[in-house]
């Protein structure tokens, strides 16, 4: 999309206003990755001065949250780059991450109350869900209503709110968007983590199999957990580097049990909930968006 053009061109411009060459600079060693958000902002609303501004404080919002992700998960790649934190150090990708965001919320201040305040709220439901998302790695977590909650939260309350915004900005039913944003962030998230036990390394542009060892129960784990006979053969491997013998064992389980294929079920039955929000609205692009995600190979 030429307009994702736009979109970061609008970023590097906010942040030239920060008169900072080090933010600059560090600007330009961060990984772009799909922008799914600003898709779905200027797929509702259209290209316009506006739908793009907001798509350049959403990013930068995003931008700062994976920045602070980074460092919590001691991760060192991004995207198949060099995270931040790796590049430099964990200090950096921090302030940095306070940059973006702090310059974010001063260009979100200067656009319509309702948009500026739904956004808003999406960044400290966002904040909660990194925190439960930390506080989740405690223990093995068996609850899908946490698990869920946390996802939520964490990725997609501001997948929700961009709909949501975007749909305010051009007279359209919000609430038939938010549904749609909504469940997106959730389907996004699932496939993420279903896609982390299918992909390689490679693949993902990160290690493979790395949520379990992190300590993150994922939908997969959570089926495979509630399936299985001798759960403490799982729960034993919780939080442990895994060798092969390790992975295959616990890939066969999920094959065994359906927790991996049921797992892939529940993301579609959210996508398609989606795509039936949308049924009495023009929206085939949207509709792509979805099917794209849920009718892809895992």
């Amino acid at each position: 999309m030429e307009e994702l053009t736009l979109v970061k061109e609008q970023i590097k411009t906010y942040v030239i206003e920060c008169e900072d060459e080090k933010s600059l600079y560090l600007l330009d060693k961060l990984a772009t990755g799909k922008m799914l958000r600003s898709k779905l902002i200027l797929k509702i609303a259209g290209v316009s001065e506006a739908s793009i501004r907001l798509c350049a404080v959403v990013e930068m919002i995003h931008a700062s949250s994976l920045l602070h992700d980074d460092v919590i998960d001691d991760a060192t790649t991004r995207r198949g780059q060099a995270s931040v934190n790796a590049l430099f150090d964990n200090k950096t990708a921090i302030m940095f991450g306070d940059v973006l965001y702090s310059k974010a919320f001063a260009e979100l201040s200067l656009m319509p109350k309702e948009i500026s305040h739904l956004v808003a709220t999406a960044v400290t439901k966002l904040s909660i869900g990194e925190m439960l998302d930390v506080d989740l790695t405690q223990e093995f977590n068996t609850s899908y209503d946490k698990y869920l909650d946390m996802i939520y939260k964490k990725t997609a309350s501001l997948i929700e709110a961009s709909a949501q915004a975007a749909a305010i900005l051009s007279d359209k039913d919000e609430k038939i968007y938010a549904t749609y944003g909504k469940n997106l962030g959730l389907a996004f998230q699932m496939i993420d983590d279903i896609l982390d036990i299918t992909q390689d390394s490679k693949t993902l542009g990160k290690p493979a199999m790395h949520d379990f060892e992190e300590g993150k129960v994922t939908i997969p784990y959570l089926l495979l957990h509630r399936r299985l006979e001798n759960k403490e053969a799982l729960v034993s491997l919780y939080k442990k580097p895994l060798d092969e013998k390790d992975i295959t064992w616990i890939k066969n389980k999920m094959i065994d049990t359906k927790a991996l294929e049921d797992s892939i079920l529940m993301a579609k039955k959210l996508g398609n909930e989606a795509i039936e929000a949308l049924k009495d609205e023009n929206s085939r692009d949207l509709v792509l968006i979805m099917k794209a995600m849920i009718e892809r190979e895992f």
